[in-house]
């Protein structure tokens, strides 16, 4: 189950990993009358579109997937705390809520260090695209 845990969040930072060369801005000409394409500010506010440029959205979606993954790696940590409490001194348990634990807390540093990382990374591109 560790494992399980440990493949998804390990895909989920690498699929974040490799989109992040899509967040650099693409340097087209703007569109400066948008409502010749009806997409004035009335139609755009009752639909509920947003204003946000591309990499700050794929950065929010970057940051929620690993604020989702970092809740999971508590769980499991919270999980094998619960199951050390409820071992009742047998070893085979305690030893693997140990296991649960810690890869709990490697999982943790790794999100963690995924998310420095991304920071770095997007704010070095929007910075030398801007």
């Amino acid at each position: 189950m560790v494992k399980a845990f440990l493949r998804i969040g390990m895909s989920a930072v690498l699929g974040a990993t490799m989109a992040l060369p899509f967040a650099a801005r693409v340097h087209a000409a703007p569109i400066t009358n948008t409502a010749d394409l009806g997409l004035d500010s009335s139609f755009t506010s009752q639909v509920g579109l947003g204003d946000n440029d591309l990499q700050d959205t794929i950065a929010q979606l970057i940051n929620v997937a690993l604020g989702f993954l970092g809740i999971v790696a508590v769980i499991i940590i919270l999980f094998g705390g619960f199951k050390w409490m409820t071992a009742g001194g047998n070893d085979e348990k305690v030893g693997e809520a140990k296991r649960l634990i810690i890869a709990g807390i490697i999982g943790l540093a790794i999100i963690l260090s995924a998310y420095a990382i991304t920071t770095f990374v997007l704010t070095s591109l929007i910075s030398a695209t801007t």
